[in-house]
Parts: structure tokens; C-alpha cells; sequence
């Protein structure tokens, strides 16, 4: 058995545990990165990479049968579904070398290829190596949750891990989960030509504000995707090519292909936790706002830590411990400064407090201001109008945005920024935007905050007339 002694031992080589071996071992640290499966984790090879590359697909292939409105006659796309694959696999082969072994053995990172477990409180295993270090981060992310349904077991069905590497074009998809995973690929396969049946045991992207949902699901649906909500699966059964959901009120659903989406788990049951003194529990690590785990030395981030579910998270926590690994400094992560995005079209972005949350945080402090896409000039010139941004306001403070519409994963970052900030209002209001652009739906958000205050006010209207009486 061979021995390493190490500064930092980060295990999981996905987006958190990439950030912090880069920037602990350029800032002089000695790091050990163990990864037993693919480098670039979830988010490279079977999440955010693939399923937006396959989204593009998509929007090419929809753009060519919705011209007219443009003076454009529609055609009927020639699908390759094995081609729109090979772009998806393209994509990832060509960010691939920024995550790879190649790249952080050049930065000076020891990296083995193997899964990593504790055999003490200051030892990790990892194949025929034991690596003793000051400090681990725990970066093993998150993979697909596959619910007990009877019969599941013995049909074909594909996760998140297992879609983007079918090459057969479903004739009729089925969808068990209508949360964003669900949805985005229910987008992309109809689309490109495939019948979607989305089946939801709840409310469909139920996380999100119901008023906003409600426009993207309005969209989805007028695309021809069927979207079951409140209808649970209750039985699963058939073979490749005929398979059938049966819901709990007994309706049956039959489809050529099977995708479950229901929700993520975290990677913690391989770790051995227990060996290291390490509390956890389904839901994940259990960590301090540090980040810290019950063993001081153990660190976990992203998905792991039992929080948010997203690479930039990750990303942010990896930020967060490395000021306290390296330096010593205290460190704490927030999370109302966390922004996500549904990439569906429209899309659909939250920061901070829902409109419910922040009133039933806030009451009658709250003011909600509003802006429609429809009254935006670069949406109209483009035929994009479906969308609405509401900001949660108080005390001249934003403490949330939902946005549904074009590009509002872009657009929610001014509103990040803001909250992170601690920003008035006015900040934004202030802003000047390129004129046409979409951006400027978060002015005139701002705007539409000041609007009654300066507009519907008497005080100021006499101001204003006393002014232009007396003032030479």
C-alpha cells in the first residue's frame, strides 16, 4: 500500500472539487485529486453541457418551422438524431480538456484515478493508495434518484446519465418527473420530432413562482408536449419500444422510451463517512455555514453539502473554503444571493425570495414591481414577447427576482448582483442599457418600482409646481 502526505485531499473531480485543486494548488498548496469515474463530474458529461447542447438542437430545428411571422416560409426539418448527438458529444469533447487529468497534473495536482473512502479521521483510501492530509473537500456530487415504482427494475429506462449517449431518435417519449431536467429534455425531444408525455406526481417545475411557471408551461404544452400533473406513477411495465406508466387513478400511458427525472441524490453512500466521524445524512453532508463538516478537518461542497443542486454553487463553495483552508480567515456561504435557471423556452430564472416567500417574510413591507417582455422593444422586433420579470422590494431593497422569458438565465445576474451587494434600487434604476436590448427589462423593472412614487405623488407634483412657478 502506498502512502501520500498531503495539504489538501479533495475528492470528486466535478466542477467543485476542479476549483478548488486549481486554486489551491496556483496559490501553493500540495493538493491530491481523486476522481474513480469520469473527470468534469455531472455537469460536463451528463448535465448542464450536454443537456444545453442538445436544447440548441432543438431551437435550430423549431426556428425552421416558425418563420412566417418573419416573412419566412416554414419547412419541416430533416432530424438527425444521431447527428444532433454527435454535436452534443462535440461539445463536451471540446471543453473536456479544461477539466482534464492532462491539465491538473500540469497545474501540479496529483490526481488518481480512483473512488476515494475514509479509513480514518484523517486518511483516505483510494485504491492501493492511502493519502493522509490536513484537509479533505468532499466533492462527489449528485446523481439521478430513481424512485421504487414497481416494475421499473425490469424495463428499459434512461436517467440523465444514460440520454445523451441513445442514438436511437424516441418515437414517443415518456417523462416520469416535471422538474427542469424533465422538462428541458421533454423541449428539446419534441422539437426534434419525438411525441412527449411528461407525467408529474405534482405541480410541474413546482419550485418555482406558480405565476411564472405558469407562462412557460403555456408554452410548452402549445408545442404539443403533454404534461401530466398530479398524476403519480404507480406501475411501470412492457419492454423496449412499448413501455407503459400506469398512474395511481389508473390511466396508462404507452411510449417507445422511458426517462426518469425525478429528482437527484446525493453521493455519499461509497464515502464511509463513519470512519472519518463524519455526520450525514440522505439529503447529504452536514455542514455549518463554514462549510465545515463534524470533523474539522472534512469540508464538503456543492451538491454534496446538502444545499442547492448547481454547478456555479459548487463553484461558489469552493471560493468560500478556500479562503478558510488557505488563509485561516473565517468564511461563510450565503444563499440568498444564489441565482438558478430553467433552460426551456422560455426560460425561467430565480434569485432570492419567491413572491410568496417574501411575503409571508415580509407582509405589507413587501412591494412587488412588474415588467412584461411584451413592452420591451428589442422582444418585439425579435418575436420574443412571451415574459414577465417581477422584483420583490423592501425597504428600497430587491430580496428577489423571477423572470420567465427569453435569456432570463442572462438577465437575473444584474439582480444577483444587487442582492449579493446589498443594492438599492435605485442601483439599478441608475443602470443605462444598450438600447434595443433585452436587458433593459431590468431597468424598467426598476423603473416601474419609482414610478408610483414619483408619478402618483402629490408632494412631488407640488414640488414640481412650485419649481416651475417660481424658479427663473
Amino acid at each position: 500500500m502506498k502512502k501520500i502526505k498531503t495539504d489538501i485531499c479533495v475528492i470528486g473531480a466535478g466542477s467543485g472539487g476542479l476549483s478548488v485543486a486549481a486554486g489551491a494548488v496556483q496559490m501553493g498548496a500540495e493538493v491530491v485529486l481523486l476522481e474513480g469515474h469520469k473527470m468534469g463530474g455531472d455537469c460536463l458529461n451528463f448535465g448542464c453541457v450536454p443537456s444545453k447542447a442538445l436544447l440548441a438542437a432543438g431551437k435550430h430545428a423549431h426556428a425552421m418551422g416558425t418563420g412566417r411571422p418573419f416573412g419566412v416560409t416554414p419547412v419541416l426539418p430533416e432530424v438527425s438524431y444521431g447527428a444532433a448527438k454527435d454535436h452534443v458529444h462535440k461539445v463536451i469533447e471540446t471543453i473536456e480538456p479544461v477539466d482534464s487529468q492532462e491539465r491538473f497534473e500540469g497545474l501540479g495536482v496529483k490526481v488518481i484515478r480512483e473512488f476515494g473512502h475514509f479509513i480514518s479521521e484523517s486518511e483516505v483510501q483510494a485504491g492501493d493508495t492511502v493519502i493522509s492530509a490536513r484537509r479533505f473537500v468532499i466533492a462527489t456530487g449528485s446523481g439521478p434518484f430513481v424512485p421504487p415504482i414497481p416494475g421499473l427494475a425490469d424495463v428499459p429506462y434512461l436517467t440523465n446519465e444514460t440520454l445523451f449517449d441513445l442514438r436511437e431518435q424516441p418515437g414517443h417519449l415518456l417523462i416520469i418527473g416535471g422538474g427542469p431536467i424533465g422538462l428541458e429534455m421533454a423541449q428539446a425531444h419534441r422539437r426534434l420530432g419525438s411525441e412527449v408525455t411528461v407525467i408529474e406526481g405534482e405541480k410541474a417545475l413546482g419550485k418555482d413562482d406558480p405565476e411564472i411557471s405558469a407562462i412557460a408551461l403555456e408554452r410548452l404544452r402549445a408545442e404539443g408536449i403533454v404534461i401530466e400533473e398530479g398524476t403519480k406513477a404507480a406501475q411501470v411495465s412492457g419492454a423496449a419500444g412499448a413501455i407503459t406508466v400506469e398512474a395511481e387513478d389508473g390511466r396508462r400511458f404507452t411510449g417507445t422510451h422511458l426517462l426518469v427525472a425525478v429528482g437527484r441524490k446525493v453521493n455519499v453512500e461509497n464515502l464511509r463517512l463513519e470512519a472519518a466521524g463524519v455526520d450525514y445524512t440522505r439529503q447529504g453532508v452536514t455542514v455549518g455555514p463554514d462549510l465545515r463538516s463534524s470533523n474539522r478537518r472534512v469540508y464538503a461542497i456543492g451538491d454534496v453539502a446538502g444545499g442547492f443542486q448547481f454547478t456555479h454553487v459548487a463553484g461558489y463553495h469552493a471560493g468560500v473554503i478556500i479562503r478558510s483552508i488557505l488563509f485561516g480567515l473565517p468564511s461563510k456561504a450565503r444563499t440568498d444571493h444564489i441565482p438558478w435557471a430553467t433552460y426551456t423556452d422560455p426560460e425561467i430564472a430565480q434569485v432570492g425570495l419567491t413572491e410568496a416567500q417574501a411575503r409571508a417574510a415580509h407582509g405589507e413591507a413587501l412591494t412587488v414591481a412588474r415588467f412584461a417582455f411584451e413592452e420591451n422593444d428589442r422582444a418585439i422586433a425579435e418575436g420574443r414577447t412571451t415574459g414577465l420579470i417581477k422584483v420583490m422590494v423592501v425597504k428600497g431593497r430587491p430580496v428577489g427576482a423571477s423572470i420567465v422569458g427569453a435569456q432570463a438565465g442572462d438577465l437575473i445576474g444584474v439582480w444577483s448582483l444587487a442582492i449579493a451587494n446589498k443594492l438599492k434600487m435605485s442601483a439599478v434604476a441608475n443602470m443605462i442599457a444598450p438600447y434595443p436590448t433585452l436587458g433593459e427589462v431590468n431597468k424598467r423593472a426598476a423603473g416601474a418600482y419609482f414610478s408610483p412614487k414619483l408619478f402618483d405623488n402629490p408632494t412631488v407634483k407640488k414640488v414640481v409646481g412650485f419649481v416651475q412657478k417660481y424658479l427663473p
